[in-house]
């Protein structure tokens, strides 16, 4: 058969032939060069808006607040930037960390808008080539945030390279990697539960009662700090007319303690969990009583109550991680069930461990040092988060898909039988016709004349009883059987019938 291409014969081409340059190596440089411009884009446009917010603010502010020229300024808008790509900074005072987690939104928007393009303008056949493109994506932003990172650099203000490089490359990840795949999902119209039915049973058990479970703590956290908010707001508007703010400074303020708010929800978490959080070194708000120091004049800790035995009603909030736990459980079992009933808690204890690791990681984002050594220590602990949750969440979670597993067993419908058995109706066989008899045993032996006595009336024991005996051993005829005679009937001779 004749064949066509460079490897029709069979035989390699000669060394140092240059090869022919393929689609595909063509379709990656061109995925490495658009990704580089992607981030490019998105790196250029945060910085932007954060200059401009800071020009803003230097020209309704005092200028020492940002530096008394045009370069502080933008010196100060790159340090934002890597703020919000939660980079921590070494001051004088010590160490930032305790960072807002809504400035991450800003980058993340961008970072996604940067994948959809990125998609769009590259051939990516398949759904597993968006790992390839957020890593276009990735590698280039993370060099940038690592550049900006030394050109923010000051005397006082030095942001973590290390830190920069690491967090500019998860974010990009994430983000952008999102976007591609969004992208590539509404070309081919696929919709997002579709995407689960890829995943195997047992990972996409785990994950739904995971993420349930994280929901379930999150949304008592926010609603933990909405009610202070609520019974606390006449404090929370005195202090803001005390800080005399200003229209420009009055917004930048509420800007300021919005982007505070995903802090704020993982700490109602952290309280509702047990733990609880700090707010300084040797303070503590958790269920089991408030010890507060000097705070920063900032009006959103009006929340906080003072110092004593915590609040009655916010004692209700400790079942919340049994609660979770019931949601993950079940939706764990329900996604995936086991016909071994000892492994449904087994798997359930599974979810409580991955909630307890989420928890931990939300709980270690949300907090970090404040600079000063007084406010070293602020938010919650992620061990004792992560810990608390999984042994909370993983023992209820046990307990709920052990449950929801032996129901899911017992209501089971059975299969149906075929139709040529008799049906079956609960607890009772169907009366049998009257036609069909059923011998025992199961197969009666064929009737034969044989030699052997007959009993008293004359009736032939095999022919009654449908038995007869052989002789064992070696010497017996495997043709015929000899009937055995009964005792008292030894002498008399059997005639056939």
């Amino acid at each position: 058969m004749h064949r066509d291409g460079p490897h029709a014969t069979g035989r390699r081409p000669p060394a140092g032939t240059p090869a022919a340059a393929t689609p595909v190596s063509e379709d990656a440089r061109k995925l490495y060069a658009s990704g580089g411009l992607g981030a490019a884009w998105a790196a250029g446009i945060g910085l932007a808006t954060l200059t401009t917010l800071m020009l803003v603010g230097w020209v309704a502010a005092p200028h020492a607040s940002f530096g008394e020229d045009i370069g502080d300024v933008f010196r100060v808008a790159v340090q934002a930037w890597l703020v919000g790509h939660h980079v921590g900074v070494e001051i004088p005072g010590g160490h930032l960390g305790f960072l807002p987690i809504g400035l991450v939104v800003l980058p993340g928007l961008l970072l996604y808008r940067a994948g959809q393009w990125l998609a769009r303008s590259c051939h990516l056949p398949r759904l597993r080539h968006a790992f390839r493109a957020a890593l276009a994506l990735a590698g280039p932003y993370a060099a940038i945030a690592g550049t900006l990172a030394l050109v923010g650099r000051t005397e006082d203000v030095r942001p973590d390279m290390t830190q920069s490089l690491i967090d500019g490359f998860v974010l990009a990840f994430l983000a952008g990697g999102l976007g591609v795949l969004r992208r590539l999902l509404k070309d081919k119209g696929i919709a997002w539960r579709q995407l689960s039915g890829i995943m195997p049973a047992r990972p996409r058990s785990l994950l739904a009662g995971t993420l349930s479970a994280t929901a379930v703590l999150l949304a008592v956290g926010a609603l933990l700090f909405l009610v202070a908010l609520a019974t606390s707001f006449g404090e929370v508007v005195e202090m803001t007319r005390g800080l005399e703010p200003g229209p420009v400074g009055g917004v930048l303020l509420a800007l300021l303690q919005l982007l505070y708010l995903p802090n704020a929800v993982i700490f109602g978490m952290s309280y509702a969990a047990g733990p609880g959080f700090a707010l300084g070194t040797g303070t503590a708000v958790a269920p089991t009583g408030v010890v507060l120091g000097p705070l920063p004049h900032l009006p959103v800790l009006a929340v906080l109550p003072d110092s004593g035995p915590a609040p009655i009603l916010s004692l209700f909030a400790l079942i919340a991680p049994f609660l979770a736990g019931g949601i993950g459980g079940v939706l764990t079992v329900r996604s995936a069930p086991t016909a071994v009933s000892e492994a449904a808690p087994l798997w359930g204890f599974v979810c409580g461990l991955l909630t307890g690791a989420l928890c931990a990681a939300l709980a270690l984002l949300a907090g970090g040092p404040l600079g000063t050594q007084r406010l070293a220590e602020v938010g919650p602990s992620p061990w004792q988060v992560g810990l608390v949750v999984a042994l909370e969440v993983g023992v209820a979670a046990a307990v709920a898909a052990w449950f929801a597993n032996w129901r899911h067993i017992r209501v089971r419908p059975e299969p149906a039988e075929p139709a040529t058995e008799p049906e079956r109706t609960r607890g009772t066989w169907a009366r049998r016709p009257r036609s069909l008899r059923i011998p025992f045993p199961l197969r009666w032996p064929q009737k034969a004349r044989r030699r052997g006595s007959h009993d008293e009336d004359g009736e032939d024991a095999e022919g009654l009883y449908g038995i007869s005996y052989e002789a064992d051993g070696p010497s017996a005829d495997r043709d015929t059987a000899v009937p055995a005679s009964r005792p008292g009937k030894e002498g008399d001779a059997g005639t056939d019938r």
